[in-house]
């Protein structure tokens, strides 16, 4: 039905654009043909019959043309329209949002602009619609990329306007709110961002912060860990990690937004668990500093709280500036089982190994195991006998030879 209405609406401008067009060229047949059976006024819009004629000619001609080209219109159409819709469903809807916004803005500067331009000889017709790509692409790039400060702008106008209405009605205005309920209470209502007073920060302190970062949430065996009843105090999940795992999530990259989604999963059943643990969103930001983990190393400063982490870098960051740090890839190689030379076990030989003649197998928790002379054993179960263990930062390896 819509293929119909299109293909009807395409033949409609087509017929109008033919008449519009062989109607321009009614003074040339006149000139032409010298009769005055042409001249003759119709009286249909003060029309002679020489245009008359040429408007019936062009709109059935264009008609026509319309009626045998719009099924190829219609399909270039349908693919743009597909290819603009994928395109869209890739992009957050915050950016679109955004984009949006930057595009009418852009649009309208175009028109004040291209209005006072106007008037210049030659040119003076052309000047708007360059005002109106460049404005309208700008205003899209821009609003997407400071989509998150012009919000941060408009709470801080709202803050303003608070605060006077406040100050009409000689009331002190209240304290920020610095602990929010439940994390994941309600996961549509939007979280408020509230400057943070580093005095009151300090009466959390006897609470036991456990601060967790972005990455150590996406991991997911922090949920695992906090079942188990190994941990004690509050886990703190502060407003701006929630805010970076709602970017991630949003993100138009599928591997990140997967990623993204597992870690809101991961805080939802953080949360339905049956543990000792209490779990808490603190609506706090450092407006100051750049980057979620400097925030977090500094909250974790001023509450005296531990930080859950499985990234080196903020593992050594926090370490240097007196923030202890709970480990978990640390706690995953120290409860390994244990390993000693002569002990044997069964495994099964996957790959070569780096130098020539090793075999590679792996047990269940991933520890690596370099075969001596295993290579001739590849793709089959046999018993080894350990020789010696190595640790290292990035795990365990254990180093064995066929019985």
């Amino acid at each position: 039905m819509l293929d119909k209405a299109i293909k009807f609406f395409i033949t409609l401008t087509l017929a109008i654009v033919g008449g519009a067009i062989l109607r321009q060229a009614s003074p040339f047949l006149i000139s032409y043909i010298n009769l005055e059976f042409f001249r003759i006024e119709t009286g249909i819009f003060e029309l002679t019959l020489a245009s008359l004629v040429c408007i019936l000619a062009g709109a059935t001609l264009g008609g026509l043309a319309g009626f045998f080209i719009s099924p190829f219109l219609i399909d270039k159409l349908r693919n743009f329209t597909s290819f603009v819709e994928k395109q869209l469903s890739k992009m957050p809807i915050n950016d679109v949002i955004a984009g949006a916004i930057g595009l009418a803005i852009g649009l309208i500067l175009a028109n004040l602009l291209g209005n006072a331009f106007s008037r210049i000889p030659i040119v003076g017709n052309y000047i708007p619609i360059i005002f109106s790509l460049v404005l309208g692409y700008l205003g899209v790039r821009i609003t997407i990329k400071k989509r998150k400060e012009i919000a941060n702008s408009f709470d801080f106008i709202k803050e303003i306007i608070h605060s006077r209405e406040l100050a009409k009605t000689d009331k002190k205005p209240e304290e920020p709110q610095k602990v929010a309920e439940n994390p994941i209470q309600d996961e549509n209502q939007p979280v408020e961002r509230a400057k943070v007073n580093l005095v009151k920060l300090k009466t959390h302190k006897d609470k036991n912060y456990k601060l967790l970062d972005t990455n150590v949430i996406i991991d997911g065996r922090i949920a695992d860990i906090c079942k188990t009843g190994f941990l004690e105090g509050t886990l703190l999940i502060p407003v701006f990690v929630l805010e970076e795992l709602q970017y991630i999530a949003d993100s138009s990259d599928t591997l990140r937004r997967v990623r993204g989604r597992r870690g809101l999963d991961v805080l939802q059943k953080i949360r339905e668990d049956e543990s000792n643990m209490e779990v808490e969103v603190m609506n706090v930001d450092f407006e100051d500093i750049q980057g979620v983990d400097s925030k977090l190393v500094r909250l974790a400063q001023k509450l005296g709280g531990k930080i859950i982490t499985n990234d080196f870098n903020l593992n050594k960051v926090a370490q240097l500036r007196g923030v202890e740090v709970l480990n978990i890839n640390e706690l995953s190689n120290a409860v390994k089982p244990v390993v000693i030379p002569g002990e044997t076990m069964k495994v099964q030989v996957v790959k070569d190994g780096k130098e020539p003649g090793q075999g590679v197998a792996y047990l269940d928790d991933g520890t690596m195991i370099v075969i001596e002379n295993g290579h001739r054993y590849l793709s089959r179960t046999i018993s080894v006998e350990v020789t010696s263990a190595l640790q290292t930062s990035a795990g365990r390896m254990i180093f064995a030879k066929p019985r």
